[in-house]
This record gives C-alpha cells, structure tokens and sequence, in this order.
C-alpha cells in the first residue's frame, strides 16, 4: 500500500492546503477502515487509495480525490455520519461522499426482483444515478473507479460473485463510462468483465495477442516511422502512434463479422493528432494519396460528431502490399475529450476552451437526461427517450405536404 508521502507524490506541485486536505482525508479513511479486510485478505483502505489513484490519473480535482479516500467510511461505518464528514472536510466533499453512498444503495434488479434485459437495466440504473448525483457529475466518476478497482481485484471473490460484478459491469457501469466519453475506462472495464463472464474465449485471444505483438509491433512501427517522415516533407508536425486493440473489442467484431481472429487482428490501427481541424483534413488528404482508401469505411466525426461529442476522422487504407490500415485523425483536444471524456474538464487545468465548450456540452446533455428521468416512472419510456433525438441538436421540419 502506498503511503502518504508516496501518495501525494503522484500529485506535484501540490499547493500546502490542498497537500493537507489529502493528508487529513487519507488518515480519516485509515482509522475509518482500520480492522477491515477484503477477499483478498488486504487491507481495505488499500481499496479506497487505489481508487484515489485512479481519480488522480483521470486528471481530477483535490475534492474529488478526498472524497475517493472517503467514499466508502460511512457506508461501512454505523459510527460515522454525513454530518461528520461535513464538518470535517466541508459542504463540497460531504456531498461528493452522500452522492456515491446513494449509489451504492442503488439496485441493479428491477424492483419486483426479476431479472429484466440488459438495455432496461443501463436504462433504470442510469435514471436513477442521474437523480442521485445532484447535478454533479464528479459523483460518477469516483463510482467508476470504484468499480474499477473492484474489477481489477475480482480474481479473490467466489466464482458467483466474479459472474454478477462482471455482469453488472457489462450491463451497466462499461456503457455509463462510454456515455460520458471515458473510453480509458470503458475499454479497461469491458475487458476485465470479459474475463470473468467467457474466461476461455478471453484466454484464447490474449494468447494469440501476445504470441503475435512482436511481428505487428515492428510492422506498425515501420508504417509510423514512414507516414511521420511523409507529412514532415508536407510541413505538418505530427503525432503518429500505434493503437493497441482491447480484447472484448475484437472479441465483438470476430462475432460481428464472422472473422477469425488472424483477418481481425491483421488490420493495424494507428492515430494521428495534429494542432487543428484544418490540419486534420490536410493529413485524410495525404494519406488517400499514398494509400488506397476503402470504400464506406470513411467517418467524419470532426463535422458530424458522436451523440457522446465524440469527435476524429476515421479512415480506412489498403497498403502496398495488401495489409488494411485503420487511421484516427484528430486534435490534441479531440483526443483529451476521447481518452477522458467529461473528466478532461478537470484534467487540463488551463481549461483550454476546446475543453470547456466540450464539457459545457455534456453537462447540458446529463442535465437534459435528468430532466428527463425526472418526469419518468420506468425504464422503458426512458430509453425511448434516449434513442429519440430529444438530446440531439437536430431540427425536423414538415410541410403540410410532409
């Protein structure tokens, strides 16, 4: 476990008050948790400073990664209240803690206990977490590293146990991430929960992965190397790096499209981020000039972003000797707000306003959403709502003609 001064390590240059709020909140928690143990035997408060630590690499504010050491003291506790919380650590904290101790106390089956489908329960889930959170988004986030962290050390539960968390993983808390626009954690989640739902189907593409990282490695090296090379003669710094596949994600296309792995794995994926829009359009243009695009395997989410403000241009090209080539094109911004979603607000403290018009956006949209959940009774309705264009900047207009 890391210790305090090893802990705040991770947070340089941190201001002395902020240094002493984390210090309180991290000795608070120890006692709290002190005598409780998880499965694996470790210490709890193990649990509530990797959670911390996944708050810190999302780029989070010092409130939210006190309120991750603290998150669960009162759920575990009898002995402490909100109200302790509130007078120790402030109104902001306390109410980031009662927020993700609402959620805790959310249930994932329907309420007359059936097991109801998949989409229902994301939809009921998400209704309800929208009316908990009062308004502030961070509440989720210190809830996905929670289950995060949980996911990474699913290994020491009852086999029962592995199979609800990562159904409920699956089901609810992956999607929520994605939602957000926190595909860092979507894909991380989606994996672990992979694992444990189909462990041999998991086994199986890891190991043909890993016995074939080696040979693609050095091959999309070589194509980095030369595209790199390729717009420097045009100009255009750039920054071209080899994107890794997640196992469920391949997982999903071999079932998709009816591939085997070695036709899935052989595309490689490289993305390429430069300083502007103007710039990306330039970079699509060079590469269908040296390489032979696919036909309809070309999106534009720079003009017609995803419902999640998701924004790249994807493409598609047949290289010289017959290998497929999937490229992202984007901003340093764009690719902020792909990586860390919402939480990129808090993560680029200059509040760039890329970023800011960004997160401006998705607040809009989850306040829309809880509006929304308010004004419904079931998850049904909910999720008509949710496929409707009620959260889509989109316009219909009819004549009398239609």
């Amino acid at each position: 476990m890391l210790t305090f001064e090893e802990f705040v390590a991770l947070l340089p240059d941190l201001p002395p008050h902020e240094r002493n709020l984390l210090k309180r909140a991290y000795e608070f928690a120890r006692q709290a948790h002190e005598g409780q143990k998880r499965w694996s035997g470790e210490d709890y408060f193990v649990h509530c400073v990797e959670v911390a630590r996944i708050l810190i690499d999302l780029g989070l504010d010092t409130a939210v990664i006190a309120a991750g050491l603290l998150h669960d003291v009162v759920e575990d506790n009898p002995d402490i209240s909100p109200e302790d919380i509130r007078q120790e650590f402030g109104d902001e904290i306390a109410r980031l803690v009662a927020g993700v101790t609402k959620m805790e106390r959310l249930p994932f089956k329907a309420e007359d206990g059936t097991r109801s489908h998949p989409r229902d329960r994301e939809a009921e889930y998400l209704r309800k977490t929208l009316l908990t959170i009062d308004d502030d988004v961070r509440v989720i986030l210190i809830k996905l590293a929670d289950r995060l962290h949980n996911m990474r050390t699913l290994g020491h539960l009852p086999r029962e146990s592995q199979i609800r968390n990562a159904r409920e993983t699956m089901e609810i808390f992956a999607p929520l991430a994605g939602r957000l626009g926190i595909w860092q954690i979507k894909w991380e989640l989606e994996d672990l929960a992979f694992r444990y739902l189909e462990p041999e189907r998991y086994k199986k593409i890891a190991s043909l992965i890993a016995e074939r990282r080696a040979d693609r490695d050095y091959y999309v090296d070589q194509i980095v190397r030369r595209l790199k090379g390729l717009l420097e003669k045009y100009g255009i710094q750039a920054e071209v790096t080899g994107r890794s596949k997640h196992i469920y994600s391949i997982a999903r296309k071999m079932e998709r499209k009816g591939l085997p792995f070695d036709q899935i794995f052989d595309v490689r994926a490289i993305r390429v981020i430069v300083p502007d829009v103007f710039t990306c359009y330039q970079v699509l243009g060079i590469i269908h000039q040296t390489w032979r695009p696919i036909a309809g395997e070309f999106d534009d989410y720079i003009a017609a972003p995803k419902d999640n403000f998701y924004q790249s241009l994807h493409t598609a090209v047949i290289l010289e000797d017959g290998k497929t080539l999937e490229v992202q094109i984007r901003t340093p911004e764009m690719h902020a707000n792909a990586e860390y979603g919402i939480a990129a607000h808090w993560r680029y403290k200059e509040n760039e306003k890329g970023h800011d018009e960004a997160y401006e956006r998705r607040i809009q949209y989850l306040r829309e959403m809880i509006e929304i959940g308010r004004g419904v009774d079931d998850a049904s309705e909910f999720i008509e709502l949710m496929r409707s264009d009620v959260f889509r900047d989109r316009v219909y207009v009819f004549s009398p003609r239609g």
